[in-house]
């Protein structure tokens, strides 16, 4: 049975890689896994989300931040892990806006001292457990930049990060290469486009929709409307993760896409629909009516679009959920768990906007 150090598995795409990693391992679709699983527990970070497998006796969780470097060295010489996950981060534009420093403390610092530990502990492996362990980072296709009307980014794509969020996910990203280069630690990177799903915390463009919908209150899209992003559905960006974990070569960049280009407006005017089709309005208004524009996000970049050919060409992974029917199953899961959303708007975070201190 491998174990695998999972960091940040609490939130939206961690918590999704825990709980469908388990599921395939019970099953037996893949080989058995252990899942030590550090989260901090920030706003984001959600228990609720891991309720299926509270119980599991391959899931350990352990509350604690990544920059909590006796922790982390402890759990490493406790459990022994194969590979290190690293999904913890501060992960929104928005609030990357209001307060950056979070952003750099947790992804710049955090990012770092996890490294310094991943590589100490790495040192001291012997055999076939030095040459099979793995470091794999996750980051996001926003610390490309913007893209004009066309082309798409690849591994080679110079790095030109615009908001507080992609500049300090870029500095990890050089982080992770440089501990590979300098050191030889066997790391892995990959860089997502936007994932959609399950368990997405609500301020994100998504569940917002879907949550403002539903309680009758207007849905807010940024300037046109015009802003392009890939979706990937997060099962998917899941099953790529291990994909790349498995054969993926040391100090690599592997991009990870859904090839689903969407406006924002589309992505919005989809989801009205679908709810429409699901919980009409009891006035029988459509609910594209409650859409309203509002001034942009300041620095919002105008396009993102994923070459995900190297992933596709060299490790055989492919996308298998479309964005049409990710997005139905996306609805269906949000209607289903109201308690869920409920609990999380019990917080600070009442679906109100961020991101205006600019």
């Amino acid at each position: 049975m491998q174990t695998w150090l999972v960091t940040g598995g609490a939130g939206f795409i961690g918590g999704n890689f825990v709980l469908d990693t388990l599921a395939r391992s019970r099953a037996g679709e893949r080989g058995p896994v252990r899942i030590v699983n550090l989260d901090a527990l920030t706003y984001a970070g959600n228990l609720d989300t891991l309720r299926e497998v509270a119980q599991d006796p391959h899931h350990v969780f352990v509350r604690g931040s990544i920059g909590d470097r006796a922790l982390v060295a402890r759990l490493l010489r406790e459990h022994r892990p194969q590979a290190i996950f690293n999904f913890a981060a501060e992960s929104h534009v928005d609030r990357s806006i209001d307060g950056p420093a979070a952003f750099v403390e947790t992804n710049v610092v955090g990012t770092l001292a996890l490294l310094e530990c991943a590589r100490d502990y790495w040192r001291e492996l012997e055999g076939p457990a030095r040459e099979g362990f793995r470091f794999l980072h996750v980051s996001t296709d926003e610390v490309y930049g913007s893209l004009g009307e066309t082309g798409a980014f690849t591994e080679s794509t110079p790095y030109a990060p615009n908001s507080p969020y992609s500049a300090s996910k870029a500095a990890s990203d050089h982080l992770v290469r440089a501990f590979h280069h300098t050191y030889g630690l066997p790391t892995l990177t990959t860089n997502c486009s936007n994932n959609y799903g399950p368990f997405q915390f609500p301020e994100k463009l998504i569940p917002l929709i879907i949550a403002r919908a539903v309680a009758g209150e207007s849905l807010p899209v940024y300037g046109d409307g015009r802003n392009v992003r890939d979706w990937l559905y997060v099962l998917d960006h899941v099953s790529a993760l291990r994909t790349v974990l498995e054969r993926g070569r040391p100090g690599e960049v592997y991009n990870i896409g859904g090839e689903a280009e969407k406006t924002n407006i589309e992505v919005v005017e989809t989801l009205c629909a679908l709810l429409d089709a699901r919980r009409p309005r009891e006035d029988g208004k459509p609910r594209a009516s409650q859409i309203t524009f509002v001034a942009d996000r300041p620095g919002h970049d105008r396009r993102y679009a994923i070459d995900c050919s190297k992933i596709k060409r060299e490790l055989g992974w492919k996308q298998t959920v479309d964005f049409a029917t990710g997005l139905a199953r996306t609805v269906d899961w949000y209607l289903g768990h109201p308690d869920w959303v409920a609990r999380i708007l019990d917080g600070s975070y009442r679906l109100q906007r961020l991101g205006q201190a600019a």
